[in-house]
């Protein structure tokens, strides 16, 4: 029994060698990396989860207003996040290549840049909420939009929130501290969910009650992540006083990645809020069948999306050292570690499929529809996902921002929503059909990204 363990063991040591150690980073690293971050990931997902199961006791017109507006969310937020990525990157080159008085001015003004975008991106946000919601939802039904109206005004009030937190977490992940960002997201989602239970499910305040939850948990978050990396953390050094004043020429590095990026998730989630407008003409019920699926498919994703993280600062870092060959081992190490995760996933999740769908209180007649939504993705997201997602993290760590950008905002509105139209509207497939074309353009794109990857220019770019 002994003995067996211990070759157990042994094969396992040699295989973490193998696939992932290099002269850059070894599999201890790695693994420091990754566990914290499958463990945020575990969370956000858990927490958004039951958070719209939540909603969904107030009926379907709350969570088909969560969802819409969350469509929208996303593409706004990611525009900061975006901003917050290029500092990630060019902190990740600057601690590979030991320059740990640049790590810190590089943080400082990233978390500058990303607090200003998300001021001004709620206000102006705020001021043509109603026109904005009516030019992409209008065909809503007038509960749905007035509960949308209230969902996205609560959500601009705490983008300053949540955009200084993404930036702090986005600089300790590029130096390799993600144990930090595990429990300020522990933090942060622990209490988002706390408040909606006692908000939603115990004063029935529904909408009200996730807008609310959502400011206190964010400003929390916020105060929290400032308050450790002025006080607590020996890497970043951040002061107040060096956050008020712009140095341009780390800016400049910081925007090369972020801005590229930035306009990448303008016209990416643009697309993918242009499909949510078909969604809205097929009526409520196929609304929701599509933020339930959605959410039970954020399951599966959980250990790709936080490889997909740990990608950014374990390549960053290998660039910064000038490693390539580190570079190229550790893509596709962990690219391949996403696809075995996404198998074993779904080999635990579906069974449990009737029991999700009763905590989302889901209408009988969508139930298969939603199986249907769910199980076309488990089958594609082995083979296809990785190279659509995991692949362009690793060419951005390398600074080939523009490259990415560009391969998604053409396979997303060439594919994605034209064929998702033709097939989820024209041919009448419906929400099905919708999902199909999305399945179609992750195995295009995916395709571009792996050409780059075999070729040199993806890490060709010198940004320190």
């Amino acid at each position: 029994m002994k003995s067996m363990a211990l070759r157990t063991r042994q094969r396992t040591v040699f295989l973490l060698n193998k696939y992932l150690t290099g002269d850059s980073i070894d599999y201890n690293q790695i693994i420091d990396i990754i566990i914290p971050l499958f463990v945020d990931q575990a969370f956000l997902v858990l927490m958004s989860l039951l958070n719209t199961a939540m909603v969904s006791s107030a009926g379907v017109a709350a969570v088909s207003a969560v969802s819409m507006v969350d469509s929208l969310n996303i593409f706004l937020v990611n525009v900061f996040i975006a901003v917050a990525t290029g500092g990630t990157v060019i902190v990740a080159q600057f601690k590979g290549s030991g320059n740990m008085k640049m790590v810190s001015k590089t943080a400082t003004q990233a978390i500058s840049a990303v607090t200003i975008f998300s001021l001004l991106l709620g206000a102006l946000v705020i001021v043509f909420h109603s026109q904005m919601l009516t030019l992409l939802f209008g065909k809503a039904e007038a509960d749905v939009m007035q509960n949308a109206r209230i969902y996205l005004i609560g959500s601009c009030l705490s983008y300053p929130f949540i955009a200084i937190f993404q930036a702090v977490t986005g600089a300790l992940r590029g130096v390799g501290e993600t144990k930090p960002c595990l429990n300020l997201s522990l933090l942060l989602n622990l209490s988002n969910t706390v408040l909606n239970v006692l908000l939603i499910i115990v004063f029935h305040l529904g909408v009200e009650g996730l807008i609310i939850a959502t400011i206190a948990a964010r400003l929390l978050g916020m105060a929290a992540s400032l308050l450790y990396i002025i006080k607590y953390n020996d890497t970043i050094h951040f002061k107040i006083r060096n956050a008020i004043h712009f140095d341009f020429s780390i800016l400049k590095k910081v925007m090369f990645i972020g801005l590229p990026f930035a306009a990448e998730q303008i016209f990416f989630n643009g697309g993918k809020l242009l499909t949510q407008t078909f969604i809205v003409t097929l009526g409520t019920l196929a609304m929701t069948a599509n933020a339930i699926g959605g959410s039970v498919t954020l399951l599966f994703q959980i250990g790709p999306n936080a490889i997909g993280i740990a990608l950014v600062t374990v390549v960053g870092q290998c660039i910064g050292r000038k490693n390539i060959q580190d570079a190229r081992k550790f893509t596709k190490s962990l690219m391949g570690l996403s696809s075995i995760l996404f198998v074993v996933t779904s080999l635990i999740l579906l069974p449990f499929f009737p029991l999700l769908m009763k905590l989302f209180h889901t209408p009988d007649e969508i139930v298969p529809t939603i199986f249907t939504l769910i199980v076309v993705s488990a089958i594609a997201q082995p083979l296809l996902w990785p190279i659509s997602f995991n692949m362009p993290a690793a060419l951005r760590a390398a600074g080939d921002s523009n490259f990415t950008s560009v391969a998604s905002l053409l396979s997303m509105w060439l594919l994605r929503v034209v064929l998702g139209y033709l097939l989820g509207i024209t041919f009448g497939f419906g929400i099905i059909g919708v999902w199909v074309a999305m399945i179609i353009e992750w195995g295009v794109r995916g395709t571009i990204f792996v050409w780059r990857f075999k070729g040199k220019k993806w890490y060709a770019h010198k940004l320190v």
